[in-house]
């Protein structure tokens, strides 16, 4: 004979049918009472496991409304101009892209800090990460507008800096944006005065093509970063000279000499080009 419920005279199981497993517990211990002690540990057990059920769902929830407010507002659209919405969201996910950048899930955590750099269009630092990528990527025209926009908004004279004005100037080069390049190449040296190699493969690379005069302005440069570099005069006046200035080539050598008065290369320069210039 199946128990029935002592207020209902109702089978115990047709409780449970009707009115669901809370019921049939509460039925169930009303008939045994040594059940009771399980029936509460099995209630808190389903409560908790409903409660983080729910906490998830939530946090999943705000996430997604969070992302398609982005969406919503700039379309990720990085170059947007506008007050921060929210930094602390911004860092949230400059957070995850760098997280999904270490796992090498490159295409995630560029996600991540387009998603950065739209809550807050001014965080440089997703800026130059989201760089650092696409440059890594080969992604290069993708890569020189974000580093323009973070040489713009850096103040401090850093590494970081340092590298993205270097970067972007052998982009430049590389894409023939002459105009361009030569700007951020003159800013490059002036923020890296020790940096010497990097001054002769700039004038190099613009002397092979054809432009004398981008080489002229980044020894000029270099000798302005670094006085006392006599090497600096003597190329200098070796281009001046190849692009027939010669008084300012002589000028170069001597400037050279007279930093280095130890050398006899630097003097032999300038004694071959005086005796030219005296016949």
């Amino acid at each position: 004979m199946l128990p029935t419920s002592a207020c209902l005279g109702l089978p115990c199981w047709k409780l449970a049918y009707g009115s669901g497993i809370l019921r049939h517990l509460i039925c169930a211990s009303l008939i045994n009472p040594h059940l009771e002690i399980f029936m509460k540990f099995r209630l808190l057990g389903n409560f908790a496991a409903l409660s983080l059920s729910l906490s998830a769902t939530s946090a999943l929830a705000q996430d997604t409304a969070t992302s398609n407010l982005l969406d919503r507002y700039s379309g990720l659209e990085i170059t947007r101009e506008g007050p921060t919405i929210d930094a602390e969201l911004a860092q949230k996910m400059f957070r995850r892209g760098n997280t999904y950048s270490n796992l090498q899930r490159y295409e995630e955590a560029i996600e991540e800090y387009r998603k950065a750099i739209s809550a807050d269009p001014n965080f440089a630092n997703a800026i130059r990460n989201l760089a650092n990528i696409y440059y890594f990527l080969e992604r290069f025209d993708e890569a020189k507008p974000l580093l323009a926009r973070y040489i713009e908004l850096e103040q401090q004279a850093n590494a970081p800096l340092i590298a993205a004005v270097s970067t972007l100037g052998e982009l430049e080069r590389q894409s023939q944006n002459y105009d361009s390049s030569i700007q951020y190449d003159e800013r490059a040296i002036a923020l890296d005065p020790d940096n010497d190699s990097q001054v002769h493969i700039m004038a190099n690379t613009y002397n092979n093509i054809g432009r004398a005069d981008l080489a002229i302005r980044i020894y000029r440069a270099g000798i302005a970063a670094k006085p006392e570099n006599a090497f600096f005069d003597r190329s200098l006046g070796r281009i001046l000279e190849q692009e027939g200035y010669v008084e300012e080539a002589l000028e170069a050598y001597r400037s050279a000499a007279s930093k280095d008065p130890e050398s006899d290369f630097y003097a032999d320069l300038v004694l071959n080009l005086e005796s030219r210039l005296a016949r």
